[in-house]
């Protein structure tokens, strides 16, 4: 594994060093609602159902660290999708509500519409099916729109960071054209898995200039049925030599946008909600920005991470995660994994980005004074 300058952990033997999941003494049962040690409840889990990625974005998986030589991880170690079914309904009825499907490139893990259907048969404590959704690159989307539509998926997210050609491909590093991820998410309009969220990343010096360019295409083009959000450029992981100063904040992204189209700011639609919005006052729909570096939310964060391999994360900063496959793939009941899922989520404490703010994003200390632990990588257990 080679990188300029750090020394790369291979993603499998990130959260070794955690000790295995254990059944607690005193159970933990399903009652719907589970909350953390900052009074948190858990609705939200996002489910990474492959490692591997057909583009090499810089601030995800830059090329000169996920090469050809990358080992990832053999499809062995990944959860099936009855595992991956069965972890979903037992954190459904510990309060989850949403899933999101994410990778890698979940689109890439072969027949993702069987798992989206098992998935779509759960209920919650309540009797209401889970809202199912899905985050991708849009590569392969055109092709797969109406049939993860017809398995049970209403919404997806597409990651789109430009739709200068040059730029694009730049940035994915693999000369993909934009055009065939405009036509993917005009398939998934047509399939009904709709309103769209399209994610961009501003980076600063990168695709900054594109800001505008975004917001007039879709205010334009696809008006109403398209959120664009713009996400601050983030520390996630080891490999993307992240630094600050190549973060835009969120603030000057809505100034740009609001010097030519006005702006309001809305109401959150649900407590933890990721995204500020904000409404054309013009009535031709709405953006939000996602600013985890410059305005943190970890007080309200909801959302659990399962990776393709059964580790539960409890912050996507986190270091090591907590490995259910053990309990899944051994002799434990349903009641035994629910119970070590309560009990995971009743000691999360995890705010990485409020203490960041606290101690500025440069210093890379432990909350002890060490050096602090090498972050998961983001394309391991989604964004």
């Amino acid at each position: 594994m080679k990188n300029s300058s750090n020394t790369v952990i291979p993603i499998s033997t990130i959260g070794r060093a955690r000790p295995a999941v254990a059944v607690p003494d005193v159970a933990v049962p399903a009652t719907g609602l589970l909350l953390d040690r900052l009074g948190r409840p858990m609705t939200d889990l996002r489910i990474s159902v492959t490692d591997r990625c057909n583009f090499r974005c810089s601030y995800c998986m830059p090329k000169d660290v996920f090469d050809k030589d990358y080992k990832y991880l053999p499809h062995s170690a990944l959860l099936s999708f009855e595992e991956m079914t069965r972890l979903a309904r037992l954190f459904a009825a510990h309060g989850v509500r949403k899933i999101r499907l994410t990778g890698g490139e979940p689109l890439l893990r072969k027949n993702i519409e069987g798992l989206i259907e098992q998935l779509a048969g759960i209920r919650t404590p309540a009797g209401e099916p889970l809202a199912l959704t899905l985050t991708t690159n849009g590569s392969l989307l055109a092709r797969k729109a109406f049939g993860l539509r017809a398995a049970g998926l209403q919404r997806v997210t597409v990651s789109l960071d430009s739709l200068d050609d040059a730029v694009f491909r730049h940035m994915n590093d693999v000369d993909f054209p934009v055009a065939d991820v405009l036509a993917g998410i005009d398939a998934a309009l047509a399939a009904g898995l709709g309103p769209i969220k399209v994610n961009m990343v501003v980076k600063r010096g990168t695709n900054e200039q594109e800001i505008l360019p975004m917001a007039r295409y879709f205010r334009t083009h696809l008006g109403g049925k398209v959120v664009l959000r713009f996400i601050e450029y983030m520390d996630v992981g080891a490999t993307n030599g992240w630094r600050m100063d190549e973060v835009l904040p969120s603030a000057d992204v809505i100034a740009r946008i609001h010097a030519e189209f006005p702006l309001v700011p809305l109401e959150a639609t649900t407590p933890g909600e990721t995204a500020q919005r904000w409404a054309y006052t013009d009535g031709s729909g709405e953006i939000g920005v996602i600013s985890s570096v410059t305005q943190a939310f970890c007080h309200d964060c909801s959302r659990a991470r399962l990776s393709t391999e059964g580790k539960l994360y409890l912050c996507l900063f986190a270091s090591a995660g907590h490995d259910l496959r053990p309990l899944l793939r051994g002799t434990a009941s349903d009641d035994d994994i629910a119970s070590a899922i309560g009990h995971i989520w009743q000691g999360r404490a995890d705010r990485y980005s409020e203490l960041r703010a606290l101690r500025g994003p440069d210093d890379d200390s432990g909350d002890a004074g060490g050096k602090a632990p090498r972050r998961v990588e983001m394309s391991y257990i989604g964004g």
